[in-house]
């Protein structure tokens, strides 16, 4: 239950009427790791997109720890309960760490893009880098797998959201390396708003 209250806390939210539906299916970068839901950069979406006259439902279903398998066993309850227009997958980091192997991340990518296809939706893949702790050959062909993926479905492919902060504002990452802090997550929701805005 602990672990699904965040993804539950996340979809109460105020929807704007005739706005667009964003489902945001990701993992503890996207989840608000170690901090309130409300602070974590779906929540402050809205807000941003609104500022920009482009009125936004944004549903968080995101959970920490999540694999690509996982979100794939869980989007056809989260298509069904929320029917979105849009599904923002920023999954892959849990199975890099864990060392899957970058053909299964593939198929599972494969198998969600087609999910949110079927239900009429549009999907956008947000590209994921690994850390080196598998080889260069390992975190290559992890990284390599995204572009491939977008190409082959013909959707967007959207930057890395931490690659920039990585770069320009390291103090804005946890001490584990890996999640991003509060302070990181205005700044994530402005840079995925011009995402989409780009892309849609």
């Amino acid at each position: 239950m602990l672990r699904l209250l965040p993804l539950l806390l996340a979809c109460i939210v105020i929807n704007p009427v005739g706005a667009t539906t964003l489902l945001v299916l990701g993992d503890s970068l996207s989840a608000g790791y170690q901090m309130p839901i409300e602070k974590a950069w779906p929540s402050l979406l809205p807000n941003v997109m609104a500022e920009k006259g482009k009125p936004m439902n944004v549903v968080n279903g995101s959970i920490s720890g999540d694999t690509t398998g996982n979100g794939l066993a869980r989007l056809p309850d989260l298509l069904t309960q929320h029917t979105p227009d849009i599904v923002l997958i920023e999954l892959g980091a849990n199975d890099g760490l864990r060392g899957f192997p970058p053909n299964l991340v593939e198929s599972n990518l494969t198998l969600i893009i087609n999910q949110v296809k079927e239900a009429n939706a549009t999907p956008l893949l947000m590209q994921i880098h690994v850390l080196p702790n598998y080889g260069k050959r390992y975190t290559q062909a992890f990284s390599d797998l995204y572009p491939r993926v977008a190409k082959v479905h013909q959707i967007p492919l959207l930057p890395f959201m931490l690659e920039p902060i990585l770069r320009d504002h390291p103090q804005w990452i946890m001490n584990d390396g890996l999640h991003p802090k509060p302070d990181a997550q205005t700044w994530i929701a402005e840079f995925v708003s011009t995402q989409l805005i780009n892309h849609l």
